[in-house]
Order: C-alpha cells, then sequence, then structure tokens
C-alpha cells in the first residue's frame, strides 16, 4: 500500500525505500509538501519527488538507481572536440534560476513539465541556502546554451534535470562538474534514472541497496574546502 506523507506534520518520516512499488517502479510515497527540510531528508535517503502539475507530490526510489562515478566517467572523442573547439566557458552558481527555467521548458512532443512552480520555489530555497547548485555552459558570444542542477550533500552531488541548446552543452556541463569536484571528494552523481544521455558519458544501473549504502558513507562526508568557491570553471 503506498504511504501517504501528512503536509501538516513537518517530522513525517519517508517509509522504508524497500517498500517502493515495482509499478509504477521506484514509487515510495504520496503528498507532505516540498519544505527545505523535507526535501533534505528525502535526498539523503535516495528519495526524490517528481510529479506533474495537477498531481499530489509523488516520492520515487527506484531500483535499480542510474550513478555515474568519477572514474567511470566516459568522453567521446566528439564530446572531447566540443570541450576543445566549441568556446564554451562553463561557470557555477551564476545562473541557478535561469538553467532551472530552461529546464522546465517543455521539450519535442511534451505539453508540459514536471518542473511547476512549487518545484521551482522549493529548488530557489535550497540554492539560497547553499544545497541546490548549477553548473552553466556559456557560448562565445555569452549565450547561456546549456546547463543542469542538482543537489549536494556532503560528497554525493544529486543531479535534477539539464538542457542543452547548442551541441553536447550539457555533456559539458557535467564533465566539468565531476572535473571540479572530484579532486574535492566527489564520490558519485546520481542520475535517478537511465537514459541514453546520461548512459552514454558512463553511468551504471546500481542496485538501489547499494545506492541507499553509499549514501550512508558518503553524504555526510563534506567536500574538501573551496569545493564552489569559484564561479568560473572554465
Amino acid at each position: 500500500m503506498l504511504a501517504m506523507i501528512d503536509p501538516g506534520d513537518p517530522l513525517a518520516a519517508f517509509p522504508p525505500v524497500d517498500q517502493a512499488l515495482e509499478d509504477p517502479s521506484g514509487l515510495l510515497a504520496i503528498g507532505g509538501d516540498l519544505s527545505t527540510a523535507r526535501l533534505l531528508r528525502a535526498y539523503r535517503r535516495g528519495i526524490f519527488p517528481w510529479y506533474s502539475a495537477g498531481e499530489p507530490i509523488l516520492w520515487w526510489s527506484p531500483d535499480p538507481r542510474a550513478v555515474l562515478y568519477p572514474g567511470g566517467l566516459r568522453v567521446t572523442r566528439s564530446l572531447r572536440q566540443s570541450l576543445r573547439n566549441r568556446g564554451y566557458r562553463v561557470t557555477a552558481d551564476r545562473a541557478f534560476s535561469p538553467v532551472v527555467d530552461a529546464c522546465a521548458a517543455p521539450r519535442g512532443d511534451q505539453r508540459g513539465t514536471w518542473i511547476t512552480s512549487e518545484m521551482r520555489n522549493a529548488y530557489a530555497r535550497l540554492h539560497a541556502l547553499g544545497h541546490a547548485h548549477s553548473i552553466e555552459t556559456w557560448s562565445e558570444t555569452g549565450e547561456l546554451v546549456g546547463g543542469l542542477y542538482g543537489v549536494m550533500l556532503g560528497r554525493v552531488f544529486f543531479g535534477e534535470s539539464m538542457f542543452a541548446r547548442a551541441r553536447d552543452a550539457s555533456k559539458v556541463a557535467l564533465v566539468k562538474l565531476i572535473e571540479r569536484l572530484t579532486p574535492f571528494g566527489l564520490a558519485l552523481v546520481d542520475c535517478q534514472v537511465a537514459s541514453t544521455h546520461v548512459m552514454s558519458l558512463g553511468a551504471e544501473l546500481v542496485p538501489r541497496a547499494d545506492f541507499t549504502a553509499s549514501l550512508e558513507v558518503y553524504a555526510d562526508l563534506p567536500l574538501h574546502d573551496g569545493a564552489w568557491s569559484d564561479e568560473v570553471w572554465t
């Protein structure tokens, strides 16, 4: 039976993640709110919100989990050429709201987005408190052409969404995120669910139990000082 989270109880606990449904895969709970405290508790346990406008808040913990380890990063020849030759400039936390807005824009034949105004406001609060970050890819002319955003807990980066308006622009942002943070102790990037995009970069499918065990080790272990001190990464 799907667990219900009381939005009036800020301390309401999530059920164990192994109680998540098999169909739809990973659905764990419904309800609650997107308060900062609840979101941080959710991420710490490998749970994230994902729902569409007009739906109640749905909480997920899929099995298996798509995870990208720094040592497994795969940079293809074409991506390496983009890194070298396209004149991209990569920054951190220079344009959090524009990145989230770009990620929220409907793509292809999509009519809506799961990044609702409620979600945007919640992650803006996390960003203001230093928990959420954006990575931006800029063209030579200063146009925002790609990027990503997510939540950082300890040595784990929980990726939320990416966008690209130019070739490889989102992949460049992810590569630079890993290259920048690995010397400061980055252990893994949570990609949530498998996609052609993240699997092409070397993401692996990891059993949920192994993923949550990694969180027990790394989510409370801080990065070395200075990881986010520079806004310009290239």
